[in-house]
């Protein structure tokens, strides 16, 4: 894609965002892309793409806190999670089983996006918000920047995508360990198998086409 035509993109997406008519139909993405193929064009687009962005997705975003709020709270929530998991280790073989199940579910939702920004502030990637995109999809997600984004080499912005899925994999497995150290019930365990393997599926027939295993696929397609 010539300068020219990328410039005219960033045009028609810097009017439909002030106008609060969204990126669709503008061009914006397709000029991105041609931006990450050439490491020119990013040192040149790269800030006025950012600020289109952010500004598309302050418009969408259903709920938003500054990164270090959300960080904050994700951190903490992790740390409640575990700390159900600790209690489990000195309960009854009920109680076991639902205080691990508890600690589960709870890291499930905090560590996913805090895996993202781990791994993406490790590559130089610097994140702007939590958020809550849709209704639909209420699980906490955090916006990179996509100045620094631009700025870092294709291989790592598509393992920042794949780390949040990686974690969110490992999690329930993970707990299969305390789960047999403890004792809990058999049907604590085969729960903590079939929330694995529900993830893992979703992962196969949803991620890979809407999430972060496409993302990850897009931005390796990019890094030759």
């Amino acid at each position: 894609m010539e300068r020219a035509e990328v410039e005219s993109r960033l045009d028609r997406a810097e009017r439909a965002v002030q106008e609060g008519a969204g990126l669709s139909g503008t061009g914006f993405w397709s000029a991105v892309g041609a931006v990450k193929q050439d490491p020119s064009l990013a040192d040149t687009y790269r800030m006025r793409i950012a600020a289109i962005d952010r500004a598309a997705f302050e418009a969408w975003a259903l709920f938003t806190v500054p990164a270090a709020v959300g960080t904050a709270v994700m951190v903490v929530g992790t740390l409640v999670g575990l700390g159900f998991v600790w209690a489990a280790y000195g309960a009854s073989d009920l109680w076991a089983g639902l205080f691990l199940l508890a600690g589960t579910g709870i890291t499930l939702v905090t560590t996913h996006g805090l895996a993202h920004l781990v791994v993406g502030r490790a590559f130089g990637m610097r994140f702007t918000h939590w958020f809550v995109g849709t209704l639909a999809r209420p699980q906490p997600g955090v916006k990179v920047d996509y100045a620094t984004y631009l700025a870092t080499p294709a291989r790592a912005r598509a393992w920042m995508h794949a780390s949040g899925a990686l974690v969110t994999k490992a999690i329930p497995f993970l707990a299969l360990g305390p789960a047999l150290v403890i004792g809990v019930p058999g049907w604590v365990t085969a729960l903590l198998v079939v929330i694995g393997v529900v993830v893992i599926v979703t992962d196969v027939l949803w991620s890979t086409n809407a999430s972060d295993w496409k993302k990850f696929r897009r931005e390796m397609s990019y890094a030759g």
